[in-house]
């Protein structure tokens, strides 16, 4: 593992928010079972617990903790993976345990099992997803290099080196269970 992933995850396992390139643009996020670092990375960003958030994986699996698949008919199922890995985000129904710092005012949580090539190896040394919202201050465009990130969250924020995925627009979110668009990608 090099020395960008070992920081990354360093910072991980002392509940500390992290910044990482995705698909379309950097992404924050921190450990999905911390309240501590989840509420850091709500004050950080500044975003009300209510909205719920996101989670990125490595691979479906590393999901199955967090969201309740059972109601998949094997149609919607083909559907959700017909577009994993990659940039699609999928609203699931959540497991009754996990907390309302992770799904907000819902009973679901949005996923996402990423292609790019740096976060999927991330995951996988961390063995879990990570929570995942677009790196910016309130009010400020979506950072798409480190640069951008060390200037917006400042030069001490620890960041995993690499290049965004070159897409343009960020997840496209759609609803597991009836395909309905939230937000296009």
């Amino acid at each position: 593992m090099n020395n960008n992933l070992h920081n990354a995850i360093r910072a991980l396992n002392n509940k500390e928010v992290i910044a990482y390139p995705t698909e379309a643009v950097f992404g924050v996020g921190c450990d999905p079972d911390s309240e501590t670092a989840v509420m850091r990375l709500l004050a950080l960003k500044q975003r009300p617990v209510e909205k719920g958030l996101i989670l990125i994986a490595a691979n479906f699996e590393q999901l199955k903790p967090y969201i309740d698949d059972s109601m998949l008919t094997d149609m919607q199922r083909e559907a959700v993976f017909s577009c994993w890995p990659g940039p699609v985000t999928f609203v699931f129904p959540a497991k009754a345990s996990i907390p309302r710092w992770l799904t907000g005012r819902f009973d679901t949580l949005a996923v996402r099992v990423t292609d790019h090539p740096l976060v999927v190896e991330l995951c996988q040394v961390y063995g879990k997803p990570l929570v995942s919202t677009s790196a910016n201050l309130t009010g400020q465009e979506p950072c798409r290099t480190v640069d951008e990130v060390l200037v917006q969250f400042g030069e001490t924020f620890p960041v995993v080196n690499g290049e965004t995925g070159g897409r343009l627009n960020p997840s496209e979110i759609r609803d597991a269970l009836t395909g309905e668009l939230f937000r296009q990608g």
